[in-house]
């Protein structure tokens, strides 16, 4: 089993940054793809970004060019890096790994954190 816990989030105005953590544990996820998703409320959960062992990223279409994936697998850590937040990035963040099928979708993920709210204002 893996555990995920998200930190990071918080209330920032729009054109700033923020940069979450997911802190994994329960075994080392470094050869697991590792992904972000977010949740606005109403909305179904939609993928920000995912990064494979390899090193390996995709981000989703709205996020791109703003948000940067990485993460340090000696720490057993991911990270998101969200620049020039916008009010329509406002949502619950989550943490994903493992799991297989196509990383852009959430079914292909085993394990998840509880989430972080992120909260843009305007």
């Amino acid at each position: 089993q893996v555990q995920l816990v998200e930190s990071g989030g918080g209330l920032v105005q729009a054109g700033g940054s923020l940069r979450l953590s997911c802190a994994a544990s329960g075994r080392a996820v470094s050869t697991y793809v590792m992904g972000w998703f977010r949740q606005a409320p109403g909305k179904e959960r939609e993928f920000v970004a995912f990064i494979r062992w390899s090193g390996n990223t995709a981000y989703g279409d709205s996020v791109k060019g703003r948000f940067t994936i990485s993460r340090d697998n000696a720490k057993n850590t991911l990270y998101l890096q969200m620049n020039s937040l916008k009010p329509e990035d406002t949502a619950v963040y989550y943490c994903a790994a493992g799991g297989s099928g196509s990383s852009y979708y959430a079914p292909a993920y085993n394990y998840w954190g509880q989430g972080t709210q992120v909260t843009v204002s305007s």
